[in-house]
């Protein structure tokens, strides 16, 4: 099975298209949004140069199923998923901030605690944490949204209001859904015998002025997930916490000495460590929704989303 790690449609309508790390997203006559989760690999802000097969799939049909679950409590930009790897939405503004909400010291948090920082954008932490510790209370970190090239950078609330990135009163808005959806996902999380350890929101505003969701949602690239069971038991006995996530991506390439810094060189991934990392998107999936992954094996990825947007976008002009 091939990977899908570039796309370049032709869709009626079609004005721009904005190609991220993983996805590439197109507008339909500044209205609609076809937002195409490719086989793409991210890690340290750096596309890897192997796609990953039906990471994609996985992606977007993780996303738009909690889209699905928490369109009560907060509103969303999705419309409708013609496609495994597509989601079509509303056209929105995004607001140039990730919404990042951590419920334990870990990832990027631990690593700059280990450091001796005691302070994550603006959010003090207490001495005597380990790795992995539940925090008292939630905490949000913000990142600014990179332009294309640079990497995302923690700030803190009050840097974001003093810089005029985001309103005061759009900013209590974004804080309250992120606390919201984070609250449902840990629900959700613990349904399925998992902790939702962190994860990241970003948002948008609308035509008419309505803040929404955007992008993607508690997912293994977004997000980070413990096994609930035994949590406390590694923790006690300083073990690393079973986890769900891309992490083991992100630790594969710090044990080859890369982490994205200036010089370094991405080291190789064999088609055994591809076809490995595939394999650990699936359990992912299995394990966050609590059903079985079936696999869109069509020869031509491209031309299936091709066909299935086109259609799609025809039948509703």
């Amino acid at each position: 099975m091939k990977a899908l790690t570039t796309t370049n449609f032709s869709f009626p309508g079609q004005k721009s298209v904005y190609r991220g790390k993983v996805r590439d997203v197109y507008n339909i006559d500044d209205k609609l949004l076809v937002m195409v989760a490719t086989d793409r690999l991210s890690a340290f802000d750096v596309i890897l140069p192997e796609g990953i097969p039906f990471k994609g799939q996985i992606l977007n049909q993780i996303a738009t199923r909690f889209m699905e679950m928490t369109s009560d409590i907060v509103p969303n930009w999705l419309i409708a998923t013609p496609d495994p790897n597509v989601a079509i939405g509303h056209l929105c503004t995004p607001f140039k901030v990730e919404m990042v909400i951590r419920g334990y010291l870990a990832g990027h948090a631990a690593r700059e605690y280990s450091l001796g920082k005691r302070t994550i954008c603006g959010v003090p932490l207490p001495d005597g944490l380990q790795e992995n510790d539940k925090l008292a209370n939630p905490i949000i970190t913000p990142t600014t949204k990179a332009d294309d090239g640079q990497h995302d950078a923690d700030i803190s609330r009050e840097d974001i209001l003093k810089r005029g990135i985001v309103s005061e009163d759009d900013y209590i808005v974004l804080e309250k859904y992120t606390r919201l959806l984070f609250e449902r996902g840990t629900e959700l999380a613990k349904e399925r015998g998992l902790i939702l350890v962190d994860t990241k929101y970003e948002f948008g505003r609308t035509a008419n002025g309505e803040i929404i969701l955007i992008d993607e949602i508690h997912t293994p690239d977004s997000s980070r997930y413990f096994y609930a069971d035994g949590y406390q038991h590694r923790q006690d006995r300083g073990e690393a916490q079973k986890q769900l996530s891309k992490e083991f991506v992100r630790q594969w390439l710090i044990s080859k000495g890369f982490q994205g810094r200036d010089g370094e060189v991405i080291p190789e991934m064999t088609s055994v460590y591809i076809a490995s990392v595939a394999e650990r998107y699936i359990e992912l999936y299995e394990k966050i929704l609590g059903e079985a992954f079936i696999k869109d094996e069509a020869s031509d990825i491209h031309s299936r989303i091709e066909n299935n947007v086109t259609s799609y976008l025809k039948n509703k002009a």
